[in-house]
């Protein structure tokens, strides 16, 4: 294990500012700690992959990291923070035991180990029974794992204690599961797109019960592990979108499960990456072996008007089919999972900023820091540049490990997972 020494910078406060503007600063300056030490699901808020720290560097090595933990079993999952906590999904390769790691933000320390017993199954050979990422809240981590008997959904405190469980049946794939949770208030959200019966449901996140649920079609090579967001139109109300071979893309009312629209031919291959919003459009994919086969911009409908969802745009060349793509403005930034090449989009309009071949394959998605992009390849090498429409390579680190896995960021770390090991860098 490796720690690094932060020290503290020291502020001061002009006494001229008013005791009241100060009371306030002093509030927005908490609430804005407050949201940045919290990494909640896959890719953080809403699945954007983006962050506004400031203390992340460009340029690293070893030496520079806060620390490095070997963590149980091996994962591709990634890492969610909850203030002082940080959660990792694992599991045993031979017996397929899930286990949820709690490690401490601060030294890396391991603070409990939640295991759950399970039964091992036929996984694609890029695939691991540890490749989800928990969802977690004040209160609870919510934990998705799937065998060829049963979807299971489990809540776990902050203290390691099983709160609920849920069984919500059996799953069918040729590649394993795959997806992760993600939460909407007091809901926790789980896609169960598969070749068997499938479907989407909300579970109260206090009890585990189903809240609604949405019967979805089953189609050969369906399943999807797209993660859902929430897309928020001008004076409308929240859509929850989401994304499959089998039903295409759509919103429904994140309260009540109704459909408000829905573009079901969109897709004829397999969806594994996620939703993505910029520029007031959703983007999803779609894709089989070594890379994307359509990427599509959609304009989400309204609940007025079903029909007036549409594709404003796709494309049909060195797109990415596992990695999601991450935003920064109006440029839209996508890696091909097997050619690695990167793409720089103008989102409104589809134009093609520039390409450029970066080193390695991916399967680890993109995010976006302070107008800077982070991506793992599948060696374990952390490759960086600008997010900008000119291509600029800030830097290339090599983890050492193999890694499937998308980088978390709060409380202005970065962590950092490989398939045996936690990593922390950045801070003041």
């Amino acid at each position: 294990m490796i720690r690094r020494p932060r020290f503290n910078r020291l502020f001061s406060i002009p006494a001229s500012v008013l005791v009241g503007l100060v009371a306030f600063a002093m509030m927005q300056s908490a609430s804005a700690v407050e949201s940045q030490s919290e990494w909640t699901r896959f890719r953080g808020p809403n699945g954007s992959g983006v962050s506004n720290a400031t203390t992340i560097p460009t340029k690293f090595t070893e030496k520079d990291y806060n620390w490095k933990i070997k963590v149980p079993g091996v994962g591709y999952g990634s890492p969610v923070i909850w203030g002082k906590k940080v959660f990792v999904v694992s599991a045993n390769p031979k017996t397929a035991e899930r286990h949820l790691v709690c490690l401490s933000t601060t030294d890396g320390s391991i603070t409990w180990t939640k295991s759950f017993a399970s039964q091992p199954y036929r996984l694609h050979k890029f695939n691991n029974y540890g490749t989800t990422t928990p969802a977690v809240d004040k209160d609870r981590v919510y934990m998705y794992w799937a065998t060829e008997k049963t979807v299971s959904v489990a809540a776990i405190d902050h203290a390691g204690k099983e709160v609920w469980q849920r069984d919500l049946g059996p799953f069918k794939s040729s590649h394993g599961g795959g997806t992760s949770p993600m939460l909407y208030k007091d809901m926790v959200i789980v896609t169960n797109d598969q070749v068997g019966k499938s479907f989407l449901v909300a579970l109260d996140a206090k009890t585990g019960e189903d809240r609604w649920r949405i019967a979805r079609k089953s189609v050969k090579n369906g399943t999807a592990y797209a993660v859902p967001c929430i897309y928020s139109p001008k004076g409308g109300k929240p859509q929850l979108i989401f994304a499959s071979r089998a039903d295409g893309m759509i919103g429904v009312n994140p309260e009540t499960g109704k459909p408000i629209w829905e573009l079901s031919d969109l897709f004829d291959l397999r969806v594994v990456s996620s939703p993505v919003i910029a520029s007031g459009l959703v983007f999803g994919t779609c894709g089989q072996g070594g890379g994307g086969t359509r990427f599509v911009a959609v304009r989400p409908g309204s609940p007025d008007s079903a029909g007036s969802a549409k594709v404003v745009y796709d494309k049909k060349k060195a797109i990415p089919y596992v990695t999601t793509p991450v935003a920064y403005g109006d440029l839209l930034f996508t890696i091909n999972d097997g050619t690695g090449v990167a793409t720089c989009f103008h989102a409104p309009s589809g134009d093609v900023k520039w390409q450029k071949r970066l080193d390695g394959s991916f399967f680890g998605s993109t995010v976006c820091v302070n107008g800077v992009i982070y991506s793992i390849n599948k060696e374990g090498d952390v490759v960086i540049f600008k997010a900008a429409d000119k291509f600029e390579l800030l830097s290339v680190h090599a983890l050492g490990e193999k890694s499937y896995s998308t980088p978390a960021i709060a409380g202005g770390r970065m962590y950092l997972r490989t398939e045996n090991h936690l990593v922390s860098i950045g801070g003041k």
